[in-house]
């Protein structure tokens, strides 16, 4: 949970999205092996690979975005992080609105 005066940290939604299509690039290349094995035709592989992957991408966008909502696991906020050197509240308001405008956090 974030103490008053945190920062928290998200993923970006193109990060997701970015993650769920190589997931599917992997997945699908498993998917055809299999379902060539199983239906041993490449028309039935093609179809159910293809349909099956595109399905599976907004899936897997839509399931890690709710992961995202999940504080479980993650560092509560920027402040979390172990510094190098101790930095100035100057510094340390700089580095949080430069993250903010790169869009890392809110």
């Amino acid at each position: 949970m974030s103490t008053p005066g945190t920062v928290p940290i998200k993923e970006r939604k193109s990060r997701s999205l970015v993650k769920a299509i190589s997931w599917r690039v992997v997945a699908l290349v498993v998917l055809g092996t299999v379902s060539y094995i199983v239906t041993g035709t490449w028309e039935e592989t093609t179809l159910i690979t293809a349909i099956y992957s595109v399905l599976q991408i907004f899936i897997y966008f839509l399931h890690e975005r709710g992961w995202d909502l999940i504080k479980w696991g993650k560092p509560d906020a920027i402040d979390q992080l172990p510094a190098a050197h101790e930095i100035t509240p100057a510094e340390a308001d700089a580095i949080v609105n430069r993250l903010k405008k790169l869009g890392y956090v809110e």
